[in-house]
């Protein structure tokens, strides 16, 4: 029987060398991220966790149960509809402001460019991913079927 080596408890030196840093600079982003109006700053961040935790989780998790009752335990496409459905969710929530036109004059001061088309832009996106995703599971599917003469 192999003698196993002890490992350290928190890990190695460098795997805490390299954590001390990220909570250095998580703290230096920090302090300078709450130099200006730290009270609004705080209360969005609060509001946002809860919101997540409260409202979005259940939501997407509701709707990856009912996708997997569908399924009726044929789950090799699942993945296939929750990456893209991901992808497409996460590019909605960061760019919702300017997909539902509610920042567009904002948007046009600051940069001086229209804020015409993300939402077209979003759903080719969203197509792109979801016609991609379909196209791989068609290849894999493909590949798993045994042909006639076998």
């Amino acid at each position: 029987m192999a003698k196993r080596i002890p490992r350290p408890a928190l890990g190695s030196p460098f795997h805490l060398l390299v954590l001390l840093c990220s909570f250095a600079l998580c703290a230096y982003a920090g302090v300078r991220l709450l130099d200006g109006d730290w009270l609004m700053i705080t209360v969005w961040f609060v509001g946002a966790a809860l919101i997540h935790d409260l409202v979005l989780l259940p939501l997407y998790a509701a709707a990856d149960r009912a996708l997997i009752t569908v399924t009726a335990g044929r789950t090799a496409w699942v993945n296939h509809v929750r990456v893209p459905a991901a992808l497409s969710g996460l590019l909605l929530l960061v760019w919702f402001p300017l997909i539902s036109g509610r920042v567009s004059e904002r948007y046009a001061a600051a940069t001086a460019l229209s804020a015409d088309g993300f939402a077209a832009r979003w759903l080719l996106i969203t197509a792109a991913l979801f016609g991609g995703s379909a196209v791989l599971f068609a290849m894999r599917a493909g590949r798993r079927r045994p042909e006639a003469g076998e």
